[in-house]
């Protein structure tokens, strides 16, 4: 009898080592923007302490980490990639079997548009639409900026120029006594919004989310009552001679997992984690705010995501999983 156990408890000695072994190193991409950090921080802890896997942070940006894992095979990971970064260059990195994007890191995709602080729908709820706003754009003006109806704009160099100025145009906000007022690439955009919620003035403007910005500042994304015309925004609004810019709302950005395929070969039990593993816009936002308002690097505020968001995190993994990373959050 005590031969037989010794033989079993070799044979899951080796089961196991082979099961690790299997996952071995693992590279991931930290990429160099707060809410990719942060993701790439989960994914190697969980992986790390949930899967046995040997995990490696590896420093990028978007265009060297797109050229590394296309023509080098590597990171084996990329957590947060926005595809409209470099759309063409992926999607020939899909084509030539390199490449696979594996799951939504936002399950709504990154979100753009104008934006106006929820006190002012709270006293007007008409403001949410864009009608409300021409409507009510008296209550737009601002004795800061002579008594004029700024509309803010991102700095002048952005990509998000073009398609803000031809909405902008489309939308007859110029009629409806709005002024286009771009901002420095410094402070402009989140500075305005944190200076007019701390003094209640009103605000319109162009913004995006995920951001702490909008994790610390309550806004409300206008709702132009048109939909999305992805085409005619790819082919005109966000072009600088767009001749007769239509309204349409801004498509959500894909922001998507890409792994080499030979990583997903190899490890079908992590493409899977990586597939399942999604955040809110919101919770993003707020995780961001939380970064900010501690001063905080993206591990620590990985541990306060695998702390305070159990419920989430826990549904991306099995039973199994959870229970060894839960055990390795104690010792953190």
């Amino acid at each position: 009898m005590l031969k037989q156990l010794t033989v079993f408890m070799v044979l899951f000695a080796i089961t196991f080592n082979v099961h690790a072994t299997e996952c071995g190193k693992v590279t991931i991409a930290d990429m160099n923007w707060d809410s990719a950090t942060f993701v790439a921080n989960v994914d190697s802890f969980i992986l790390q302490h949930g899967f046995g896997c040997e995990t490696e942070l590896v420093p990028s940006e978007t265009i060297l980490a797109a050229k590394s894992i296309l023509i080098q095979g590597k990171p084996d990971i990329i957590p947060e990639m926005w595809r409209n970064a470099l759309k063409g260059g992926l999607e020939h990195g899909i084509e030539k079997d390199k490449i696979k994007f594996v799951g939504k890191v936002l399950h709504e995709g990154g979100l753009e548009g104008f934006w106006v602080p929820a006190y002012m729908v709270e006293k007007e709820p008409s403001l949410a639409t864009i009608a409300g706003v021409k409507q009510h754009s008296y209550l737009f003006k601002r004795s800061d900026f002579g008594n004029k109806q700024p509309f803010f704009s991102c700095a002048p160099d952005w990509r998000c120029q073009n398609a803000v100025t031809n909405l902008f145009n489309a939308l007859d906000l110029k009629q409806a006594g709005f002024e286009l007022t771009p901002t420095d690439a410094v402070t402009g955009l989140s500075g305005s919004i944190a200076h007019a919620y701390a003094k209640k003035l009103p605000w319109i403007g162009y913004y995006w989310s995920p951001t702490a910005v909008l994790g610390n500042y309550k806004m409300v994304r206008v709702d132009f009552n048109s939909g999305v015309d992805r085409e005619h925004f790819r082919e005109c609004i966000e072009k600088p001679n767009c001749k007769n810019p239509q309204v349409t709302m801004f498509p959500p950005r894909a922001v998507d997992t890409i792994v080499t395929l030979k990583f997903a070969q190899r490890a079908p039990e992590i493409t899977a984690y990586l597939s399942a593993r999604r955040f809110s816009n919101q919770d993003m936002n707020n995780l961001m705010a939380w970064k900010v308002n501690n001063n905080a690097d993206g591990e620590q505020v990985m541990a306060e995501f695998l702390n305070q968001y159990e419920a989430i995190w826990t549904q991306w993994v099995s039973p199994e999983v959870a229970a060894k990373v839960k055990g390795a959050l104690a010792d953190l």
